[in-house]
């Protein structure tokens, strides 16, 4: 979604109070880096549907009788897909990425329901929040053999006023057989690292008085 405030999702009251609370280094609140209180910059993870809304790369998708399982680039992590035919929890615990429930519609579109959502984390990059209340549909499009289209719609009746398509058909291709995943982690040492060089890079910018 656009961070030029144009397309910003319409909140309530509570959803507002929450988006002003979170500090992002993107989007329409953007502040900066000393400023920012992006969870996943603290090496928290991030979530879903941020997952797959900020760093969706190459996902490695396995599917057995009962399940459909994402295997993500970014920080290694994992989702399970359930498609024995069960429903979403009523009252889950909640997770940092849920819990999800899958159904083919069609021959080419399995559509993916998610709830039971950490309101820790944050919607995407530009620090949108959500309650424990958001639900995620995601609908993956076969286009042909070796192209899919992915579609998030975020649904959260306590932070924003009606449902919002945060990711429409964004395409997808598949990689050969032999295609290697990279190594992509969280680290809080080099991201300590970093926030040194960074501060001394800052410093010495600053006028001198």
């Amino acid at each position: 979604m656009p961070a030029d405030g144009k397309h910003e999702p319409s909140y309530t009251p509570l959803g507002l109070e929450m988006f002003g609370r979170n500090r992002s280094s993107n989007g329409v609140h953007a502040v900066g880096p000393a400023e920012e209180n992006d969870p996943a910059h603290s090496c928290d993870p991030q979530g879903f549907p941020r997952e797959n809304l900020f760093e969706l790369r190459a996902t490695q998708v396995i599917q057995n009788p009962l399940q459909t399982i994402l295997l993500y680039t970014y920080g290694k992590v994992w989702r399970v897909i359930w498609t024995d035919g069960r429903e979403l929890p009523k009252d889950p615990d909640p997770h940092w990425y849920g819990y999800s429930v899958g159904k083919w519609q069609d021959d080419s579109t399995f559509v993916v329901q998610t709830n039971g959502l950490d309101e820790r984390t944050w919607v995407d990059n530009a620090g949108r929040p959500h309650s424990e209340d958001l639900r995620v549909e995601e609908v993956f499009h076969r286009v042909d053999r070796d192209h899919l289209e992915l579609t998030v719609t975020i649904d959260d009746p306590k932070v924003y006023t009606k449902p919002w398509v945060a990711m429409n058909k964004m395409p997808m291709q598949l990689m050969p057989p032999n295609f290697e995943m990279v190594e992509m982690m969280c680290s809080p040492s080099e991201l300590a690292e970093y926030n040194r060089r960074h501060a001394v890079k800052g410093e010495a910018n600053q006028p001198k008085k």
